[in-house]
């Protein structure tokens, strides 16, 4: 028996490293997304940049578009006799003149919006390419935490059967069947009073003098292998009803 709860706390040891192994890669997972959304963010004001720059070129080409139509107007007005055809022509001049004036205000303040655009850019983009540095530092200890437990597991997997070949053959046999179907619950469990500690159901009497003679024997209701503590050399770590953390 004491090689068999052996064997079991280094099944324990191992489930918690494979456990491990699928846990770690989610902290990763969670600060890619965060990589992710940095990104999103410095591309979104490199975009407030790019759309004040077109703004600004749109309207100066607008102003020219503008003034070459106030040109024909003012050619035309060389060849106009009648004055109603006159003032109409000045009057289209003029409000050209104020399209024009606006356009030429705004453009001065998307000039100023693109200055502050570009300090606040290259402000977020050093700021942004130092937070991602810091999350790529993590992700190598993450990959290190992960090959850490990869190898603290084979480690593990390579004592397994050493340690299973010191178990008595039929009550190895018993142990794995109970783990072919429940893989994260333990196999081997003592005797608590007149109750199993693994599914904490009251076993017949008969069975549990059985086990308290040193016999082995199962739970009727769940299956587990069941022992006696007294029977069981103190150097060897009492097992819970539960995993250990």
């Amino acid at each position: 028996m004491k090689n068999l709860l052996k064997l079991q706390e280094l099944d324990l040891e191992i489930e918690k490293c494979l456990e491990r192994e699928k846990e770690i890669p989610k902290r990763k997972t969670k600060l890619e997304v965060q990589i992710q959304r940095l990104r999103a963010e410095l591309e979104e004001r490199h975009k407030k940049l790019k759309d004040l720059q077109l703004e600004q070129r749109t309207l100066e080409k607008d102003i020219e578009q503008v003034q070459n139509q106030i040109q024909k107007y003012q050619q035309q007005l060389l060849s106009v006799k009648k004055n109603e055809e006159y003032q109409a022509l000045l009057h289209e001049i003029e409000t050209l003149k104020k399209q024009i004036s606006l356009k030429e205000e705004r453009i001065i303040s998307v000039m100023m919006e693109i200055d502050e655009a570009k300090v606040s850019l290259a402000e977020d983009e050093k700021r942004i390419q130092n937070e991602i540095k810091g999350i790529e530092k993590e992700f190598s200890v993450i990959d290190e935490e992960l090959a850490k437990a990869v190898r603290v597991r084979k480690e593990k997997e390579a004592q397994r059967s050493p340690q299973a070949a010191l178990v008595e053959p039929d009550l190895l046999a018993q142990y794995e069947r109970f783990r072919s179907r429940k893989k994260s619950a333990l196999g081997v469990v003592p005797l608590r009073g007149e109750h199993c500690s693994g599914c904490n159901m009251a076993v017949p009497p008969q069975l549990v003098n059985e086990v308290l003679a040193g016999k082995v024997r199962a739970c009727n209701h769940c299956g587990r292998i069941l022992y006696s503590l007294d029977k069981v050399e103190r150097n060897i770590a009492p097992v819970t009803g539960e995993m250990r953390g």
